[in-house]
């Protein structure tokens, strides 16, 4: 508790010596990372009921694959991993637990919410997971196989000899700058069967501290990078100073996909798509396939990009932004499938910690309790000289699902609720000990 107290003061301090620069956004950050009070959202949804999958610990991100009606996931499985190597939250602490670690994908099923591990086929490295993005394989009909991006932050070779094997040899463990060598991997899985094939890896200079993917086809992929730094004070700084828009989105070209890839390297091209936003954090698929969604963690936005192409390369153009009082980690876009010309009840799926001041303590304390907050922004919900209504729908002090990083919608037939609109919403987070599903209404 005492440690959490200073901490919150130091970021207080801070925020105060940075208001003479950066003004009204030190209000707004103490309002996000939860210093200021907020209103009470907690009491109006204890009584919710709440259906927990099995099986499905730590798992970060989540896609719902329309065409096969199924979630795709990436989970750690065990609770030991997270809590002893995730550099996401610069967590180095114990890279020979890493290198052996094995994370796995998950394939849910929507209707009986039963999850199913999948093994593994061609891949025999570390798995530490965190984004992830589910496209259809293209060359099989439509909701038969898909192939899976996913990102891996294995420890970095020198780092892990340094930890491994004590000797003059290898540079002190604090001497190494770069302690992850994070990059992506490729799978293809055919659904209805228990494993997935590992591709390639995918490694690029411009992909330091990757955090989420979107894959526009097989070959044209983006990444967000989360921060420049990835430890230390510069990086706290990174995180309460929204002046410090030092983080990137970047846009990957494959030109070679097949399993011959055996240097992660090899035919990958890279190109920065978006810069000069702060804390860029979880990418999705906005309201039309030229609009992509681009979460800025710490500062609580979600960015609308408009998806461009000049001089033969992918950019994105920010052309509205959406604002919420908490962190704001992977964004995921409701499209209503019942939707009549007078109610469409589509929207924006937002979702974070309540108190991300207390994150980086926590970050390696099982015990913890983090509560979350989902938010739902009504796709018409912005009207002239006026901001987006963003409305919570669930809220938890951390005992049902500890921290949230990604939330999705999926749609209940009004006929099986007597003509009422509701969905099941599904919540899942870094330091989850389960995913989540909870049946909300939709206003």
């Amino acid at each position: 508790m005492e440690l959490n107290y200073h901490r919150a003061i130091a970021v207080a301090l801070i925020a105060a010596w940075f208001a003479y620069i950066f003004g009204a956004d030190i209000f707004r950050l103490l309002k996000v990372v939860g210093i200021l009070q907020r209103p009470d959202y907690l009491s109006a949804f204890e009584s919710s009921e709440v259906i927990t999958i099995a099986d499905t610990t730590h798992c970060e991100d989540l896609h719902f694959h329309k065409p096969s009606n199924l979630l795709f996931t990436a989970c750690e499985d065990t609770e030991e991993t997270r809590y002893a190597w995730f550099p996401p939250v610069a967590i180095f602490d114990d890279p020979v637990l890493a290198e052996t670690a094995r994370g796995s994908f998950h394939v849910i099923d929507p209707e009986t919410f039963q999850s199913t591990k999948l093994t593994f086929d061609n891949f025999q490295g570390p798995f530490i997971t965190h984004g992830i993005d589910v496209i259809s394989d293209p060359d099989r009909p439509d909701g038969e196989a898909v192939y899976i991006f996913a990102v891996n932050h294995p420890p970095h070779p020198e780092y892990l000899a340094s930890e491994a094997h004590e000797s003059s040899d290898n540079p002190p463990k604090k001497t190494i700058r770069i302690k992850a060598r994070s990059q992506l991997e490729l799978f293809h899985h055919v659904i209805g069967t228990s494993s997935v094939k590992h591709i390639r890896s995918i490694h690029h200079p411009l992909i330091t501290t990757p955090n989420d993917i979107l894959a526009l086809n097989l070959t044209s992929v983006l990444v967000t990078n989360d921060h420049y730094y990835r430890e230390g004070p510069l990086r706290f700084i990174e995180d309460v100073t929204y002046g410090a828009k030092w983080s990137s989105v970047v846009h990957l070209r494959l030109t070679d996909t097949g399993p011959s890839s055996t240097d992660a390297s090899n035919g990958v091209h890279g190109t920065v798509a978006l810069d000069k936003l702060h804390n860029n954090n979880g990418l999705g698929r906005g309201r039309t396939p030229g609009e992509v969604l681009v979460a800025t963690a710490a500062s609580g936005t979600l960015n609308l990009c408009k998806l461009v192409e000049k001089a033969g390369n992918i950019v994105l153009l920010v052309t509205d932004s959406i604002l919420v009082d908490t962190v704001a980690d992977n964004p995921t876009y409701f499209s209503d499938p019942y939707a009549t010309n007078g109610d469409d009840k589509g929207g924006f799926v937002l979702t974070g910690v309540l108190n991300g001041v207390d994150i980086s303590e926590h970050s390696r304390d099982p015990s913890a309790k983090d509560g979350i907050m989902v938010w739902f922004v009504p796709k018409g919900g912005k009207r002239a000289h006026k901001n987006w209504d963003a409305k919570a729908i669930f809220a938890d002090d951390g005992t049902r699902i500890r921290t949230s990083t990604t939330a999705l919608l999926l749609a209940i037939d009004p006929a099986s609720e007597g003509g009422k609109r509701k969905a099941w919403l599904w919540v899942t987070g870094f330091l989850s000990k389960n995913i989540i599903a909870i049946k909300v209404e939709l206003e």
